[in-house]
């Protein structure tokens, strides 16, 4: 018979040497970039040619030989920064720095969330089945396919940040300076740490006063209250009073179900990668898999269940610091979220914003597992082989997609919107002019065009509805080249290049297959 105390050290074993692997594969061959994290590497790009910090140039829709310059508060900057990091120390290209980021973001996550569940009461077993889960769900492997910037490094930090919200036990001076750095250092991370950042405090605050009276939960709550106030008006008027941000973005409150049934299905929907096996529950970038009718059906299923699985959780998982972070993270979570879907904030309806929460209930399942029948054990087994199936199928295709079916420049990463003999075409298009506008409808290709003007624009939907307001531009300081994918020859293309007032007379050059450049001299 196996000895099951130290059964944990294979499966922590077999999850490093799988997560070795896939690292080891994208270094090789590194991944896209998610269009948010385009955006930040934009940003990186004026950087390095002299620009300041965090400020996205835009062209000036008036005339675009004159630059506008935002600051990029939109998202926070360690998307970019660490990958510049590698960059700078190693003379690596944007796709393996961003590799190199993904790997070590994949390891420190996984053992901070191993520290913190053992912490929290777990076995050494019980955690390292946890981390072996999260390793096998196609949240996991995505950065290794689309790097998704915040997402990875979050991962990386909340598990350790937590355990120092269960470790801390007396209030001294490394508590106020853990409180100041941590949220500064999770805002580096993903600006969305900040409800993470207060959920993190309200725990800490409760778990360190319970049982004492209310004169120390006040010093405790002021002890507190000092450097996090501290932390967060550093965030606030360093960084996100410079620009726009999605909360400042909402459009007004509207009541829909969605807005409060989503947070409540988080856990499911996030801890079971259900929102990423189902293309996007609701939000979507490509066509949904249900119609409107069935996925409010399956979320309400979801919702019902996830409250379930919390309550079994917090009567029968007899951790009380463990039952006290969970619920107040699932708390935190629906009251923050669904405040932003209500008020139309410019948050996406995707589990991602949920991740940590679907993390943390993980460990409570499997301790619920230990104590289930063995059909209960079963089912759950299959249910994970099928996740671990949909996970390899997933990367497989996107690795050698990213490897073998993609464009590569200079920066290294796969850009899936242009075939590789445009990407050479306007590669020499580029070392040829020094006051050329590239135009493109995917912001990672940009990062290829080292001596010119670049201008990102949104797609086109098929609905084709165009708000002339943002895509119409005045002025011809010199070439423009305006490169679509094939799929917009028609209606989609004539609208763009209508768009540019002062250029006529584009002449169509098709170098490769699924691209086609738009040129006015």
């Amino acid at each position: 018979m196996p000895d099951l105390k130290s059964l944990h050290k294979p499966i922590l074993a077999i999850t490093a040497l799988l997560t070795f692997l896939i690292s080891v594969l994208t270094f090789i061959h590194p991944p896209a970039l998610y269009p948010d994290t385009a955006y930040g590497f934009q940003v990186l790009r004026n950087m390095r040619m002299g620009g300041e910090f965090n400020i996205l140039p835009r062209p000036d829709q008036e005339d675009i030989s004159k630059s506008l310059h935002y600051f990029l508060a939109w998202w926070s900057p360690g998307q970019y920064l660490v990958p510049y990091l590698f960059i700078k120390l190693f003379g690596l290209n944007i796709g393996r720095a961003v590799a190199v980021t993904v790997a070590l973001g994949s390891f420190i996550g996984l053992w901070g969330f191993y520290r913190l569940f053992k912490k929290l009461g777990f076995t050494p077993l019980q955690a390292a089945f946890s981390i072996f889960f999260i390793a096998c769900q196609q949240f996991y492997v995505i950065p290794y396919v689309f790097y998704n910037g915040g997402e990875i490094l979050i991962f990386a930090f909340t598990g350790w940040f937590l355990l120092g919200c269960t470790a801390i036990n007396k209030i001294n001076w490394q508590f106020g300076v853990f409180i100041l750095f941590s949220g500064l250092i999770g805002f580096f991370c993903k600006s969305a740490f900040i409800w993470l950042y207060g959920a993190g405090l309200i725990y800490l605050w409760i778990r360190l006063s319970n049982g004492k009276n209310l004169t120390r939960w006040l010093l405790n709550g002021i002890a507190m209250a000092v450097p996090s106030i501290l932390s967060l008006a550093i965030i606030y008027f360093g960084y996100l009073s410079k620009g726009e941000t999605p909360t400042s973005a909402a459009a007004g409150l509207k009541v829909t179900l969605e807005a409060f049934a989503f947070p409540i299905a988080s856990p499911l929907l996030a801890g079971f990668s259900i929102d990423d096996l189902t293309n996007g529950l609701i939000f979507h970038a490509d066509k949904p898999i249900f119609n409107p009718q069935l996925t409010v059906i399956i979320l309400l299923l979801l919702a019902v269940g996830s409250l379930a699985l919390f309550i079994g959780i917090l009567k029968k998982v007899r951790h009380k610091n463990y039952q006290l972070l969970l619920g107040i993270l699932y708390a935190v979570a629906f009251l923050f979220f669904c405040c932003q879907f209500l008020l139309q904030a410019d948050i996406s309806y995707e589990a991602r914003h949920f991740r940590i929460l679907g993390i943390m209930i993980i460990p409570g399942i499997f301790s619920l597992l230990g104590k289930a029948p063995i059909n209960g054990q079963a089912a759950f087994g299959v249910v994970w082989l099928l996740i671990a199936g949909t996970t390899v199928y997933f990367f497989g295709k996107g690795y050698h997609r990213n490897a073998f079916e993609t464009a590569h420049g200079s920066t290294g990463v796969a850009h899936l919107f242009i075939d590789q003999t445009t990407l050479n075409y306007i590669t020499r298009l580029d070392e040829q002019h020094t006051n050329a506008r590239f135009v493109f409808v995917s912001p990672d290709i940009g990062l290829e065009i080292k001596h010119n003007h670049i201008i990102s624009l949104n797609p086109i939907g098929n609905d084709l509805v165009i708000d002339h307001d943002y895509y119409d531009h005045s002025g011809h300081p010199g070439p423009l080249f305006m490169v679509l994918p094939a799929s917009y020859m028609g209606t989609k293309a004539n609208e763009l290049m209508g768009a540019f007032v002062d250029y006529q007379n584009f002449t169509i050059i098709m170098p490769g297959k699924s691209s086609v450049i738009y040129q006015a001299e």
